[in-house]
């Protein structure tokens, strides 16, 4: 809850209207879901105005309206200010909600992982006191600020996922969330279409330990080559580093790691055992930040190892399902060259008493380096799969690289989309109920529809 006048000096808009002394409910950026007495305010996105939906947020009776231009007549009841950007207010409005409490915010970013990383952190935490967290993957200058509007006096801590595709996104974020502890999981080709090069993506991404707030914690991944320069010279800022690894020298390391069926066991630092229901062993990496955080604030191994074990992982992840008699592996929440090589690995660690098939959508937003890229992965199918469906141009670039590698041309096959890649699962008589089918590929190419019934 807010009054207009902390309102207007949150966002340094000019209250045109109303009583400054009224107090109103919470912020709603939706007038579907906009209650008596919340604020409306009027962000404009890609495809919609809130400006349009003023007059309904009217009728409903919101207790104020922060907007960049009135239109038509509001009933003097409630509260109007008008704001230069309301993207940009929602951000100074979050921003102020979060100075209100003084508890530890943890932000992830990184090239892969960050949602899983977000998720096991706040899981671990959550066993010892209220966490808030995004919800999904809701990391951007909409997302996290409707998160961090959710803090209360009841929150002990918070883990924010921190998005970017654009220089200066993660300071923005930041100036928003004003974190004490930041978690960058790796830095790898991801929105090169913004960011040009790794060097681009190490940039955007590290900015995170030069606006962190207070304490001022990093936690690193020592085995990521840009990441391990920092976990070596700590002197960044005089910033103390926590480092997490499976192969190098770190603070938090994994050893005798083991796939058992669709489950990872590990220990960290040699003594302490730790199990994840998932058979990707580079999940590995994000329970390890996850263990650096649980540490950080004063949980023992064996309670964050107690909750790493109960933990769920998010939908689209390496699930491991089953459609009308096949089984496949769903990894369709995303996808890069850094995390397509990770499911490949899962997915040759796995066993299968059939054949191992890759169902494959382009990778999206790789910029000049898009059909490089795509070249570049047909090595590892060859290597560890049997039979390859390309969705989409690009896919079908990296399927006749393959072909040149030795892939065997009558099993693979080419579609544009992932309609016409499910016909051909279903429909062709072409895989069996003992093959296991791994289906990725970038959220635009909606690879989900392959095995959805």
């Amino acid at each position: 809850m807010f009054k207009v006048s902390e309102l207007v000096k949150a966002t340094q808009g000019k209250l045109i209207q109303g009583d400054p002394r009224k107090i109103t409910g919470g912020i709603s950026t939706d007038s579907r879901k906009l209650k008596s007495g919340e604020v409306f305010l009027a962000i404009k996105g890609d495809n919609f105005n809130g400006h349009d939906f003023i007059a309904r947020a009217a009728l409903l009776k919101a207790g104020c309206i922060i907007c960049e231009r009135v239109k038509g007549v509001i009933p003097p009841a409630i509260a109007v200010i008008r704001v230069a950007d309301t993207t940009i207010a929602l951000g100074d409005i979050a921003r102020f909600a979060r100075l209100k409490f003084s508890l530890p915010v943890i932000a992830v970013t990184g090239s892969n992982g960050k949602t899983t990383t977000k998720d096991m952190a706040a899981w671990v935490l959550s066993g010892s006191g209220k966490t808030l967290k995004n919800e999904g993957s809701r990391n951007n200058h909409i997302g996290l600020p409707q998160t961090l509007l959710k803090v209360c006096a009841k929150d002990r801590y918070a883990v924010l996922e921190i998005g970017t595709n654009h220089f200066g996104e993660v300071k923005y974020l930041s100036d928003i969330c004003l974190p004490q502890v930041g978690v960058i999981t790796n830095v790898g080709h991801a929105h090169l279409e913004f960011f040009k090069d790794l060097k681009g993506v190490f940039k955007e991404k590290s900015s995170l330990l030069d606006n962190l707030k207070g304490a001022r914690i990093a936690v690193l991944n020592a085995d990521d080559s840009h990441l391990r320069r920092l976990t070596a010279a700590p002197a960044r800022n005089k910033l103390p580093v926590f480092s997490f690894a499976i192969n190098s020298p770190a603070d938090f390391k994994a050893s005798s790691v083991r796939i058992e069926g669709n489950r990872v066991s590990f220990k960290v630092n040699g003594k302490f055992p730790f199990l994840l229901d998932t058979p990707g062993r580079h999940n590995i990496y994000n329970a390890l930040a996850a263990v650096a955080i649980g540490r950080i604030f004063g949980l023992s191994y064996a309670r964050i190892s107690k909750r790493l074990a109960a933990f769920t992982f998010p939908k689209g992840r390496l699930k491991a399902i089953r459609v009308r008699g096949l089984n496949f592996i769903d990894d369709t929440y995303n996808a890069n060259p850094l995390s397509l090589h990770r499911s490949l690995e899962t997915l040759n660690d796995m066993r299968a008493a059939g054949r191992k098939v890759l169902v494959l959508g382009d990778m999206l937003e790789l910029g000049a380096q898009k059909e490089s890229l795509h070249k570049e992965i047909a090595g590892s199918i060859t290597n560890i799969c049997d039979i390859f469906i390309a969705c989409g141009k690009l896919a079908c670039l990296a399927a006749a690289a393959a072909e040149k590698n030795g892939f065997k041309k009558e099993n693979i096959f080419c579609c544009s989309n992932s309609l016409k890649a499910r016909k051909l699962v279903f429909q062709n008589g072409l895989l069996r109920k003992d093959d296991l089918i791994l289906v990725k590929g970038s959220r635009g190419m909606h690879m989900e529809e392959v095995f959805k019934v």
